[in-house]
């Protein structure tokens, strides 16, 4: 079973899926979901119970950037469920898609430094020149967000990288390589100690209302036996079952059906 695909991967990956995982496995079918970053850790729980409930049924988890999955899915790209950080990814995705996108989830942003915190950041004033701090990249949904919230915040210091996506920013604080970094808090619960969270009045008062909603939906093209199973998993990944999934992994705004 591979987990946890990156999207510094992601031009080896989709290649290798597309001429072996695109139909039937050694043992049954296998079911290609593209997924945020920010989704890695509670989409390999769900699809492990989702490879429970269907025997023979292996699930192939694909993480990237939201936009850069969307416009994979439009080339062409193996996939039968699409799930991204925002509504425009899912938007470019549009035409490819089997049903209208449902909203499952919500998340925020956070900033975050090394667990000593050595550049002393106590508010989002304090990333100026002096300041090492990194941000996704702005067509991705977590750095479209940045942006907004740095503009907001009256932040003019550019950062010292963009990167691809939220686990490529938060790699880069966990590694010490920066000073700081905005991250969701889902990437943030995820790394325990090995960062801290800087929480500011600041940051508590802009986050609410620099927050994005995750969508999903199945990809058209699919046999019917692939399209029954996305649909299956569209429903688990929308269920009671999964709230408190999301809920503990720092997720909010979860609808419940």
């Amino acid at each position: 079973m591979k987990r946890g695909l990156t999207a510094l991967s992601l031009a080896l990956v989709l290649p290798l899926v597309a001429c072996g995982n695109g139909g039937d496995g050694a043992d049954g079918q296998t079911l290609t979901v593209l997924a945020a970053s920010s989704l890695t850790e509670t989409f390999t729980q769900l699809a492990e119970t989702f490879e429970d409930e269907h025997p023979g049924v292996e699930v192939e988890l694909v993480f990237g950037s939201s936009s850069t999955l969307a416009e994979q899915a439009v080339d062409g790209a193996p996939g039968q469920v699409l799930a991204t950080a925002d509504e425009r990814s899912m938007t470019l995705a549009s035409d490819v898609l089997a049903d209208s996108p449902a909203p499952f989830v919500g998340n925020q942003l956070v900033l975050v430094a090394p667990p000593d915190n050595p550049a002393g950041i106590a508010s989002l004033d304090d990333l100026d020149a002096d300041v090492d701090y990194v941000r996704c990249a702005e067509s991705a949904p977590c750095g479209a967000l940045a942006v907004a919230l740095l503009e907001d915040a009256g932040v003019d210091a550019p950062p010292a990288s963009e990167e691809v996506d939220v686990k490529a920013v938060l790699a880069r604080v966990v590694q010490g390589e920066a000073d700081a970094g905005l991250v969701y808090r889902t990437d943030a619960v995820a790394a325990g100690d090995e960062v801290s969270e800087v929480a500011t009045d600041d940051m508590a008062d802009l986050a609410a209302a620099y927050s994005t909603a995750y969508f999903i939906a199945p990809v058209a093209g699919s046999d019917d036996a692939h399209a029954d199973l996305a649909a299956e998993f569209v429903t688990l990944v929308r269920s009671r079952r999964a709230h408190q999934v999301f809920a503990d992994a720092g997720f909010s705004g979860i609808p419940r059906s």
